[in-house]
């Protein structure tokens, strides 16, 4: 083979293999969290704990985006106490300040790590992809709670905070708007 179109082909090679591994990170980064718990992955439950403590816990909440996500992404509601065991509500704020729908999609983790096993989330955003519309503004709920079984585990009994923090990331829309998006550019034009 011609040494010129042997050289091309593994630099389009390589661009290829980058391009893909860049996009699949996230979603490979979300995979590899659940199944070795790392960065404090949280369980998840169809409902809440049986059993609820008098000992209490503060819940903070942290949001941030993807460098070039143009959402505006908040907590309602910075920190919070709740009993452990008792299920917990709160909200995050997203806004689309564009002219144009845009899908978002959140990981997610928990601080301190040890903490991580023992925040179990009932419902949340993150489970789905978000879309929203141009000027929408949306409040997305997450319910949890801690594990009572938080005080019995040698490291993580002496936590008294854990941070839940959300980073959105711009993902592709679905077929079905993608589509919508580029006729409605079409007849603009």
């Amino acid at each position: 083979m011609d040494p010129k179109k042997k050289t091309l082909l593994q630099t389009v090679g390589v661009v290829v293999v980058m391009g893909a591994l860049a996009w699949a990170s996230v979603p490979f980064y979300d995979w590899f969290c659940r199944v070795t718990g790392f960065g404090g992955i949280t369980n998840t439950a169809e409902v809440g704990s049986d059993v609820i403590l008098d000992r209490t816990i503060k819940v903070r909440f942290d949001a941030s985006i993807e460098r070039g996500m143009p959402w505006d992404f908040k907590p309602v509601q910075r920190e919070m106490e709740v009993r452990i065991g008792e299920t917990g509500l709160a909200f995050y704020e997203a806004y689309n300040p564009t002219d144009r729908p845009i899908a978002g999609t959140a990981s997610y983790n928990v601080a301190p790590y040890d903490a991580g096993g023992f925040f179990t989330k009932i419902d949340c955003f993150c489970f789905e992809q978000q879309v929203l519309q141009p000027g929408e503004r949306v409040m997305m709920p997450v319910s949890f709670y801690v594990d009572p079984e938080i005080v019995e585990d040698r490291d993580a009994k002496y936590i008294k905070v854990i941070t839940l923090g959300y980073t959105f990331y711009e993902t592709d829309l679905p077929e079905e708007l993608a589509s919508l998006t580029t006729e409605g550019e079409s007849k603009q034009n």
